[in-house]
């Protein structure tokens, strides 16, 4: 029952693999198709020369369907496509030339041989241009042979085995030109729609594979800064560079484990998700890279990959505007969260670390400073250490100086960030 079954679906699918390619399924299918007309076209040929009078034999074209169909199920079985091909090709070619020399000439078999010129067209079609050659080469032998036949023994032979009246001849001329022209027309129609067929499927793809590059390139800029991601993807080579120059903010939620005990699970993420969210928009509103966030804490870079020289105006900006969205937005901020945010300025390793599950990241003693610098500061007030104050200073007023002792590092002179100076620039975001 199952060898019915693949058998059923071989013929279905014109005996075409998995593994095959479109040409490949291509050429199958145009054959199949060849064989099933030229099956139709030779019962019909005889039936419609015997309804005019001659009695034509009918052993050939019966041999031929038997020729024709059994190879057809030889190769379904053993799915051998050239020996198939071959086999089909030299049916179309020979079998012509056979039934005009049994008929008699040229002229009294009304150029049936025209038939055989299907060989070399199919040959086009399922093997291609450059083997098809040697078929139209013994097409035209064939031809010639049996041109020069009629042409030397045309006074010597015989009388034909069949008597074909005139009429009969003449009808046959057309009708044998126009079923070959049909059936040359109707395969070639059939290869162009086929091929249009294959065309639209590779272009929808060409989309469908676009769509799924893009997703995964947003995903990768999602978790990479551009720069990076592009380098990732050109170079196995592991990522670490070196910054002068870069301003790193922390930002955390005051008392968030308190208020989170009260909450499900799910709306402390959503709680999280809303405000990470709103801050992510302001990083790229003014060009900053977010790195990362670690709990409850938002960390946010300037200067990475980046030629701007106002990072530092830039991630105060952010940080201001950061604790204004807090203090005013109820809907943000129900529960009436706030922040403690610090920036340090310095040098820092950046790169990625890993090859499963990597993030990007900062090394270095800047990002301990800035760090050290949020944890100690006071709730809604922006903490920053002396390099970035001398940054900003020009553009923003900040509170008296003062020293504080930051764990590992001893005193430390830090300044609170107040607002914009009056007549300053502000910062503009970037486009």
């Amino acid at each position: 029952m199952m060898a019915a079954r693949t058998f059923i679906d071989r013929l279905r699918n014109a005996g075409i693999c998995a593994g095959d390619s479109e040409e490949l399924r291509l050429q199958k299918s145009l054959l199949f198709f060849a064989t099933g007309l030229i099956s139709l076209a030779s019962m019909v040929w005889l039936s419609i020369y015997w309804q005019l009078g001659p009695r034509f034999s009918s052993n050939l074209p019966f041999a031929l369907q038997l020729l024709l169909v059994g190879n057809l199920l030889i190769y379904l079985k053993t799915l051998n496509f050239n020996a198939f091909r071959l086999i089909q090709l030299s049916l179309f070619l020979f079998t012509p030339f056979v039934a005009q020399w049994t008929i008699g000439s040229f002229i009294t078999a009304s150029g049936i041989s025209l038939w055989a010129l299907l060989a070399p067209i199919g040959a086009v079609l399922f093997i291609g241009p450059r083997e098809s050659g040697a078929w139209f080469f013994a097409y035209v032998f064939l031809t010639t042979l049996s041109g020069a036949f009629d042409y030397y023994l045309a006074d010597s032979a015989s009388a034909p085995p069949y008597e074909v009246p005139a009429a009969t001849t003449a009808f046959f001329f057309a009708l044998n030109f126009t079923a070959v022209s049909s059936i040359v027309y109707l395969l070639l129609r059939y290869s162009d729609s086929e091929k249009h067929r294959a065309q639209q499927h590779l272009q929808e793809t060409h989309r469908l594979l676009q769509v799924e590059q893009e997703r995964s390139e947003r995903l990768l800029l999602n978790i990479l800064p551009a720069p990076i991601a592009e380098r990732l993807k050109n170079s196995s080579q592991p990522i670490a560079d070196g910054f002068a120059e870069v301003s790193v903010m922390f930002a955390d939620i005051v008392n968030f484990t308190r208020v989170a005990e009260g909450m499900a699970p799910q709306q402390v993420f959503a709680m999280l998700n809303k405000i990470f969210s709103c801050f992510d928009e302001l990083a790229e509103k003014y060009g900053l890279e977010k790195i990362k966030t670690i709990g409850d804490a938002y960390m946010v870079a300037g200067g990475l990959n980046d030629a701007r020289s106002d990072f530092s105006g830039a991630l105060a900006e952010m940080a201001l505007e950061m604790c204004r969205l807090l203090h005013d937005d109820l809907q943000l901020n129900e529960m009436r969260l706030e922040l403690r945010i610090g920036i340090g300025t310095g040098p820092v390793v950046a790169g990625v670390v890993g090859k499963k599950k990597f993030i990007y990241d900062l090394w270095g003693d800047t990002v301990n400073i800035a760090s050290r610098v949020t944890s100690e500061g006071a709730p809604g007030v922006v903490q920053v250490d002396e390099r970035t104050y001398r940054r900003l200073q020009q553009r923003f007023e900040f509170h008296q100086a003062q020293t504080i002792y930051l764990k590992g590092k001893g005193n430390m002179v830090v300044h609170r960030l107040i607002g914009h100076r009056t007549g300053s620039t502000v910062a503009a975001p970037r486009a």
